[in-house]
């Protein structure tokens, strides 16, 4: 949850939680087609969603950090339509459908919180819809980067230093970039402030 979050909130959030569970990296959370019977929240770690294209492609459609809520994709048709997998190990909230349908009418502020967090994430993926439609390489990996720096100073980390768990082709897949280009693109980046990798793939922007 965002930075400043009341304790009243989190307490009413977490008594929706059912279960955690720890996920080693590479470990899939669900599948595209199994039932939606939950929501997750990110505890710890980080985690991906991506679909398999016909021709064998996979394709990323999301990353979700610590205090990140998703599984909004299976609710439509209480199906997946997408896998989630681990992208490092991680720890997950599962709070089941039935608990959020079943708030309590008294508990408004929870309500409002939750149908924010379904709405931010309509918001993201209207925002990549733009991106791959009317941006170059660059501007869709500077916006890509924008967003991460964005989304983890209001969890009160570093908006300047970033680590990140995905790989250059999980990148270049999100944004619908070839890997070569998305290396080609960093390593322009002039000036001090310049992207640099390191097998930790860390980034300084």
């Amino acid at each position: 949850m965002p930075i400043g979050t009341s304790p009243a909130l989190l307490k009413e959030l977490d008594e929706l939680v059912y279960v955690r569970r720890r996920l080693k990296s590479g470990i899939t959370l669900y599948h595209t087609g199994s039932h939606c019977h939950s929501l997750y929240v990110v505890k710890t770690g980080f985690i991906k969603t991506e679909n398999l294209h016909d021709d064998g492609r996979t394709q990323i459609t999301g990353f979700y950090m610590a205090g990140e809520m998703f599984g909004f994709d299976g609710i439509a048709d209480e199906a997946h339509m997408c896998t989630s997998v681990a992208l490092e190990d991680s720890e997950v909230c599962i709070i089941p459908l039935e608990r959020i349908e079943n708030i309590n009418p008294d508990l408004l502020r929870l309500q409002h919180h939750l149908y924010k967090l379904m709405s931010r994430e309509i918001v993201r993926d209207h925002t990549m819809m733009m991106l791959l439609g009317s941006m170059h390489g660059e501007e869709r990996l500077a916006a890509f980067m924008l967003n991460l720096s964005h989304r983890f100073h209001v969890r009160g980390y570093s908006p300047y230093h970033l680590v990140l768990r995905m790989k250059r082709e999980e990148i270049g897949s999100y944004l619908g970039m070839k890997v070569e280009t998305v290396s080609r693109i960093f390593t322009k980046i002039p000036g001090p402030g310049a992207v640099r990798c390191t097998s930790k793939r860390y980034y300084d922007s």
